[in-house]
């Protein structure tokens, strides 16, 4: 049976290999991402508005895992992966990485895919067709919005489609760098890749990180170790509790602290190991409003739904 280590015991077993960072494979995040999304939507207990909006991105996760094979962005040189290192800064920082002209064609071409799509509904496709057709620089001011979580100049409709570009964008760089070169961070909550903050955590079940906890990077599906029974957001020891609905999937739960009063989602793979932290945390909004009536608020939204 996987193993579940608490804080003590990964200190005891510190002098055995676990990886510190888990950079996304070069095929990406994105085909297991959508084949999940597709599950959760097929589930009846999920209801038909989220199951419509589950597979609507799906399909988008499919198009992402698509186009991601094209992708030949420009990698950082030795000597800026050295700096990051030296000073303990992501190797590819969101809001600081240059960004190439070319990742605005993926919005077109992301939502001109999805479009095509037979299963999606004739609303979404009305918004495709106005994604496809922003100009260069309105793409740009709600690309630097996003990264920087400007709420008030985010356009809630369009932030998906805008935010699976930058995904693709990014997972096609942090795909092509190696573990070696991704520093260690003053600040452990955010992702050592770009600097983004985590969607959710996942205890993970294979046999290389058998029951370490892992941050999941939303921009660009890094995953990074975190100890168990701490805060995410503060990183307080104190005051850490799980919730769940009582009928609700054994496999995810959200971790609360009471120092903060801040919660993320943490999935557990040896209940269910097709859980993937995007996904299942965009498809228990039942949980999301639990947390939200017991006083609590997310450490930080999921990139496939903004309002």
């Amino acid at each position: 049976m996987p193993r579940i280590l608490e804080p003590g015991q990964i200190e005891a077993l510190a002098h055995e290999a676990f990886p510190r960072v888990r950079l996304p494979e070069r095929s990406g995040p994105f085909a297991a991402r959508a084949l999940r999304l597709r599950q959760l939507a097929a589930q009846g207990a999920i209801g038909h508005a989220i199951g419509d909006y589950l597979r609507l991105m799906a399909a988008l996760a499919e198009a992402q895992a698509a186009t991601l094979a094209t992708l030949d962005p420009s990698l950082p040189t030795l000597a800026e992966l050295e700096r990051a290192r030296t000073h303990r800064m992501p190797s590819i920082e969101a809001r600081g990485w240059p960004r190439e002209p070319a990742w605005r064609m993926l919005a077109a071409q992301l939502s001109d895919q999805v479009a095509a799509t037979a299963d999606i509904p004739e609303s979404a496709r009305h918004e495709l067709s106005e994604v496809s057709a922003l100009p260069p620089e309105w793409l740009e001011a709600q690309a630097d919005a996003i990264l920087a979580d400007r709420r008030g100049e985010i356009e809630l409709a369009a932030a998906p489609f805008v935010m699976a570009a930058l995904q693709t964008w990014w997972v096609a760089l942090a795909s092509r760098l190696t573990e070696e070169v991704v520093p260690a961070l003053e600040v452990p909550g955010v992702c050592p890749t770009c600097g983004t903050l985590p969607v959710a955590s996942i205890v993970r079940a294979d046999r290389r990180s058998q029951g370490y906890r892992y941050l999941h990077c939303a921009l660009c599906a890094t995953e990074w170790h975190l100890v168990r029974v701490r805060c995410s957001h503060c990183q307080s020891t104190e005051g850490i509790a799980q919730h769940s609905i009582e009928t609700g999937p054994e496999a995810i739960r959200a971790e609360s602290c009471e120092r903060c009063h801040t919660y993320r989602k943490i999935l557990y793979q040896e209940k269910d190991v097709s859980v993937e932290p995007v996904a299942d945390d965009l498809a228990s909004l039942a949980l999301d409003l639990l947390m939200g009536e017991a006083g609590y608020h997310r450490g930080s939204t999921n990139p496939l739904l903004w309002q």
